[in-house]
């Protein structure tokens, strides 16, 4: 069965091209968020498997959102970022995400490593 993937970002283009992405490789898009608030809104609504999650959003930081996941037993989290992993340091172990890949280097083969 295919895992069901929430794609946070509020780079609208950005969602399109994820969703793309994870489509072509047989994940099955639950829906997409712009914010925060968006999104934690949809993991309860929709309970995806997998949240692809931007470090950056306008309402509160990637980071925040993730750890407030792992708190409620959410889905697995990969964050995102046009920034380097480097530019976070242990942040992002520390916020229970799986783990973390540069949007440049986005592929279904690195979101399937993370989640699968």
């Amino acid at each position: 069965m295919a895992k069901r993937v929430l794609i946070v970002d509020d780079h609208e283009p950005f969602r399109t091209m994820a969703r793309s992405l994870l489509e072509g490789a047989g994940y099955v898009i639950s829906g997409e968020a712009a914010d925060a608030a968006e999104a934690l809104a949809a993991v309860v609504a929709d309970a995806p498997d997998a949240v692809l999650l931007d470090v950056q959003l306008p309402d509160r930081d990637g980071f925040s959102v993730a750890t407030a996941l792992m708190a409620m037993g959410g889905p697995a989290v990969v964050l995102i970022s046009s920034r380097e992993a480097e530019d976070y340091g242990r942040r992002i172990g520390a916020c229970g995400a799986r783990g973390f890949i540069p949007k440049s280097r986005l592929s279904a083969a690195a979101f399937a490593a993370l989640v699968e």
